[in-house]
């Protein structure tokens, strides 16, 4: 007995002892630590003393489990779920769960809602002081909790509420470019989340998370598998793994969708072609489409990169892009699937700009698609740079769905080393206006079919997410993903408001914490722009890996690859002539648009030198010339990331010391590679401008040379 009490006691002397968990960045947004502010936990505990909520559905269980979850950290302490109507009650549900309480008379403010919406509202019942939850379908309600949820997190008064919420978008999707072999192409936070290799039969505990995490942003579909596609996949040996995934997300309203090769009838189908209008082909798909929906009941369809940097595609039969993706759709049809046919295309043995090839491809085959196809169109036309003018395609083709594709992995936008918060590059094509119909024809209302009254409606968003214990790689890279959610289910938040609520869930709540990280969060967009690429310049990175600086490039197997077909740099000017006397794409856009950007004065000096080749005395709107601008934009950028350190650097006391020590090492690592930037873009162009680096800016301490000579041999995701 003694040796007993002995064991006990030692035991509980070692758990005395035991170090708290650090902070690391696993639980994301979803941090439901006890509220700090004594004040604000005491007014939730007497407005949520308990919970009604019936349904035994496995979503309406994931809901459940998130609120105990959820309310019981955040409020420090057990909220009982039982079904007494008492003042404080949280009611919970569906129409059919809520019905046996009356009184409520959701039915009317519920058709306003759709399927995924729901309501979220303070009311007297019994004359008792509720608290709503309500949804017309179980994933609905799932949504509305994680809603409350983040009320809760962010210190919202819950008095008076009276919430609608409604996504303006039917497909919010991931697109992960996973390869088999757990390689990520543009990865930057590890390897792959799908150990394919223990499928189906080990489900990681990460799979779950990362369902909830989606789920709370909204996310209602993911895409596997890269769309540089591997045509295994859709085999037996891997649609029961694909299935064993399915299965984990379900509860939590997300479908998966694969990257088809559309090349399959070929390679894992023996056949001897995969011509779009060929029966045995079109048989083929209509076998394959059967046998993936006998495994995956809700499969959402297929995502399909054809024609474009090698893929194959139906134009290797001198088909259509229409031709190949109805051939898609056809087969999913019957089940409910869609094709979502990525609009990315572009031939090096075209002559034409770059930037034209996809409105030439597509324009042409508006209407031409079946019902259910969206052409999945990039945010800009040539490959999600730091900043790209909207794509030409939004508002050219009012007969066809057309998804918007942004890059949520930083390829070009530094990658895991750089802060860069992407919403407000989201929020400016968003927001940019078409004339398409006129004024106020944006980007937003093409995309949500309001322009066009379109039933079919959808965004992609290229994951960012790996095996790195902190999802992401860089921490502030979270923001991305979890903004890119925000802004799926509704694109009229503003970037302030995303980086508020972000901070608050994922920091802190202090307002001497959130208000200048917030600010620093906004800048960073425009700071990374002006040491990468200001003044409209574009596509300037390495090459192949596009890690660093590299307007040098030139001489690759695409002329469309390298640097010097962009920026065009000589002895007169620099810039890309996208006007009539050059490419002429800016003939793509509607007259309105052509006006503003066509004419030097009139266009936006971030789009100057994507549409106009200047000459090096050109007058910007400071009053310098284009080469002092130049010098000025790329300097201002590199020291802005000192202002951002100072930023985070006040923050060491509002923040938990390992996350603080691994931003702050990051952006040490930024400020020397903004520095990079400037100093060999400056040096790069400097050979054309012939002039002498502005008075007062530091002069480069290494030769050009040096930074032409630099080579990566371990730069992920490549």
């Amino acid at each position: 007995m003694m040796k007993y009490r002995f064991s006990l006691f030692v035991f509980c002397c070692l758990l005395v002892s035991l170090p708290s968990f650090a902070e690391d960045g696993y639980r994301l947004w979803l941090r439901y630590d006890p509220i700090a502010d004594q004040a604000v936990r005491t007014r939730y505990q007497a407005a949520l003393k308990n919970v009604l909520m019936e349904g035994d559905s496995p979503t309406l269980v994931a809901a459940r489990e998130e609120l105990m979850e959820g309310l019981r950290g955040l409020l420090d302490t057990n909220v009982p779920f039982n079904p007494a109507v008492q003042d404080g009650t949280l009611l919970v549900g569906t129409l059919q769960t809520l019905a046996p309480v009356g009184e409520l008379n959701l039915e009317k403010p519920l058709r306003q809602v759709g399927d995924e919406g729901y309501l979220i509202f303070t009311t007297k019942l019994k004359r008792r002081n509720v608290t709503v939850v309500a949804a017309n379908t179980d994933v609905g309600v799932l949504y509305g909790c994680f809603h409350l949820l983040r009320l809760l997190q962010t210190h919202q008064p819950l008095q008076n509420l009276n919430l609608q919420e409604t996504p303006k978008l039917d497909l919010r999707v991931l697109n992960h470019w996973d390869n088999l072999d757990r390689s990520v192409e543009r990865g930057y936070a590890g390897a792959s989340l799908w150990k394919w290799h223990l499928l189906p039969d080990y489900l990681d505990p990460r799979y779950r998370e990362y369902a909830r995490a989606n789920a709370s942003v909204g996310i209602n579909g993911t895409v596997l598998n890269n769309v540089n596609a591997n045509a295994l996949i859709l085999t037996e040996e891997f649609l029961p793994r694909v299935a064993a995934l399915a299965n984990v997300f379900r509860p939590y309203g997300i479908k998966v969708y694969l990257s088809a090769r559309f090349s399959a009838p070929i390679e894992i189908g023996g056949l001897k072609t995969a011509d779009p209008l060929d029966p045995q082909v079109q048989q083929w798909w209509k076998k394959k489409v059967d046998e993936i929906y006998g495994y995956i009941p809700d499969f959402g369809g297929f995502l399909v990169k054809a024609n474009s940097e090698g893929q194959p595609g139906p134009q290797n039969y001198n088909r259509s892009h229409a031709e190949g993706a109805n051939l898609l759709a056809d087969a999913l049809a019957p089940h409910g699937g869609v094709v979502m046919w990525r609009a990315f295309v572009y031939s090096n043995e075209e002559p034409e700009d770059r930037a034209k090839q996809a409105y030439n491809e597509f324009v042409p085959l508006d209407g031409k698609f079946r019902d259910n196809v969206l052409v999945q169109v990039k945010n800009g036309a040539i490959d999600f740079q730091p900043r790209e003018p909207f794509h030409p395609l939004f508002g050219a083709m009012p007969n066809t769905p057309l998804m918007m594709e942004f890059q949520i992995t930083q390829e070009y936008t530094g990658q895991s080393t750089n802060l860069f918060y992407q919403m407000p590059l989201y929020k400016e094509t968003l927001d940019a206006d078409t004339y398409a119909k006129g004024k106020g024809s944006t980007v937003a209302k093409v995309v949500d079919g309001t322009l066009e009254g379109h039933r079919l409606t959808g965004v992609a968003g290229v994951s960012n997410i790996g095996d790195d214990r902190n999802w992401t790689g860089h921490p502030f890279a979270q923001s991305n993903w979890y903004g890119y959610g925000r802004l799926a289910w509704d694109h009229a938040l503003t970037s302030e408001q995303i980086a508020d609520e972000w901070l608050r869930m994922t920091f802190s709540n202090d307002e001497a914490f959130v208000k200048p990280v917030s600010d620093m969060m906004i800048a960073s967009r425009e700071i990374v722009v002006d040491y990468m690429t200001p003044l409209g310049l574009h596509h300037l990175m390495g090459w192949s890996h596009h890690y660093g600086p590299g307007p040098w490039v030139t001489d690759k197997p695409r002329a469309d690859w390298t640097a010097t077909y962009y920026h065009q740099a000589d002895s007169n000017g620099i810039g890309f002539d996208r006007t009539k006397t050059g490419s002429d794409a800016l003939a793509q856009y509607f007259p309105p648009v052509q006006e503003q950007w066509g004419d030097p004065k009139t266009c936006p000096e971030e789009f100057l030198l994507w549409f106009h080749h200047l000459p090096w005395d050109y007058t910007t709107k400071s009053g310098r010339s284009l080469w002092d601008e130049l010098c000025h934009r790329y300097y201002a950028g590199a020291d802005s990331v000192a202002w951002m350190q100072d930023v985070w650097q006040q923050q060491k006391s509002k923040v938990d010391a390992d996350r603080f020590q691994h931003v702050a090492t990051l952006l040490d690592i930024q400020k020397k590679e903004a520095i990079w930037w400037r100093n060999a873009c400056v040096l790069y162009f400097q050979q054309f401008s012939r002039r002498p680096i502005p008075d007062g800016l530091e002069k480069p301490d290494r030769p050009l040379s040096y930074y032409e000579s630099l080579e990566f041999h371990a730069r992920p995701g490549n």
